[in-house]
C-alpha cells in the first residue's frame, strides 16, 4: 500500500544567508558566500523530504495571498506535493523567516508567523485525511491541544496513523496547551530543547515517559550531534548521528520526522526507522535550507549503510 501523508500546519518560505557571524552596523555591509530559498516548517519542510523519500505528499494549511506564498507552492510542487489543500488568505503574509547562518550551521532567526494563524479545525481537509495513511501536524501548538484534537480524533478513528513535530520553545504552559492532543498522537517529534522544557525532565528519557503516561503512543526525541532517542512503553532506543561536515542545521528536526516517519511507512522497526530518520537529517545538514540534497530512499538508505556515526558521547 503507497504511503500517502498529509502534512497540515506551519509553511514557511526561508531566505538563508552563510556565513554571518555579526550583524553590520548603521547601513553597513557585508559580502558572504550564498544566499538562498527555499520552502520550510513543520509541515512544508517535513513535505519536502517525505516526498524525496518516495512518500506521497499533500500538504495543507494557509499561506498568503501574495507573491511569497506564489513562490512557496511553486517549489513545493516542483517535489511532487499537492498543495492543493492550502488555502490562501488575503491581508496577510505569508510566513517566512530571515536566517543568518554562523560558520558552524547554527542560526538565530527572524520569523513573521503571518498565514500560519488562525488556521480553524473547521479548515482542516477531513475526508481527505481519512483518505491518507498518515497525518502529521506541523506546529499544533499554534491552533491548540483541543483544536488540534478535533482533527486528529476523527482521523484516528479512519485508521490514519497520526504524528506532530513542535515549532514553539517547551515549557509547561505549552504542554498544558497541547494536553487535549496528546491521546490521539502515535508519534511525537520534539528535540531534546522542547521535550526538557515541556515536562521539566532531567533527561530526555523521563520527558519521554512523562509523555507516553498522557497518552502519546512513541516519542522520537533529536538530540543533534547526538541522534536520536526513541521511547515507547516497551523500549528505549538510541540512535547516533552520522559524521558529516555540517553547513545549516535548519530543517534538519523536519528532515529526520520525515525519514522516521517514511521508515515507520514502509513497515520498517523503529530503530531502523530513526536510522533513516538520521541519515535523512545528515544529508539535509549538509546545505542550506530544509530542501537541500538530492536524494531519494535508496541514497538515503546507501548513506546510512556507508558513513560512519559520530560516537556517543
Amino acid at each position: 500500500m503507497t504511503q500517502t501523508v498529509v502534512t497540515l500546519g506551519a509553511h514557511v518560505f526561508d531566505v538563508q544567508v552563510r556565513p554571518v557571524e555579526t550583524i553590520p552596523e548603521g547601513q553597513g555591509a557585508a559580502l558572504v558566500e550564498q544566499i538562498r530559498f527555499g520552502p520550510a516548517g513543520t509541515a512544508a519542510g517535513t513535505a519536502v523530504t517525505l516526498a524525496k523519500l518516495g512518500a506521497w505528499v499533500r500538504s495543507a494549511g494557509a499561506v498568503g495571498d501574495d507573491p511569497i506564498g506564489d513562490l512557496l507552492l511553486s517549489m513545493l510542487a516542483q517535489y511532487g506535493i499537492d498543495t492543493s489543500l492550502v488555502l490562501r488568505r488575503s491581508g496577510v503574509q505569508t510566513s517566512a523567516s530571515v536566517l543568518p547562518i554562523r560558520a558552524d550551521g547554527s542560526r538565530p532567526a527572524f520569523h513573521v508567523p503571518g498565514a500560519n494563524l488562525g488556521y480553524e479545525p473547521s479548515e482542516a481537509p477531513v475526508a481527505e485525511i481519512a483518505r491518507a495513511t498518515h497525518l502529521h501536524l506541523g506546529g499544533p501548538e499554534l491552533m491548540g491541544g483541543a483544536a488540534a484534537a478535533a482533527i486528529l480524533v476523527p482521523a484516528r478513528l479512519s485508521g490514519v496513523v497520526t504524528s506532530a513535530d513542535l515549532l514553539a520553545p517547551g515549557d509547561p504552559g505549552v504542554l498544558a496547551w497541547l494536553d487535549p492532543a496528546l491521546s490521539s498522537l502515535d508519534y511525537l517529534l520534539p528535540n531534546e530543547e522542547q521535550l526538557l522544557g515541556l515536562t521539566s525532565a532531567v533527561s530526555p528519557e523521563d520527558g519521554a515517559r512523562a509523555l507516553l503516561e498522557r497518552g502519546v503512543g512513541c516519542v522520537a526525541v533529536t538530540r543533534g550531534a547526538r541522534g536520536a532517542l526513541v521511547v515507547t512503553a516497551e523500549e528505549t532506543i538510541a540512535v547516533p548521528a552520522f559524521a558529516v561536515p555540517v553547513v545549516d542545521t535548519t530543517g534538519c528536526g523536519d528532515a529526520f520526522s520525515a525519514g522516521f516517519l517514511r521508515g515507520v511507512g514502509l513497515g520498517r522497526s523503529l530503530r531502523e526507522a530513526a536510522v533513516l530518520g538520521c541519515a535523512a537529517a545528515g544529508l539535509v545538514a549538509q546545505g542550506l535550507g530544509s530542501d537541500h540534497g538530492d536524494f531519494d530512499l535508496a541514497a538515503a538508505d546507501a548513506f546510512a549503510a556507508s558513513t560512519p556515526v559520530l560516537p556517543t558521547p
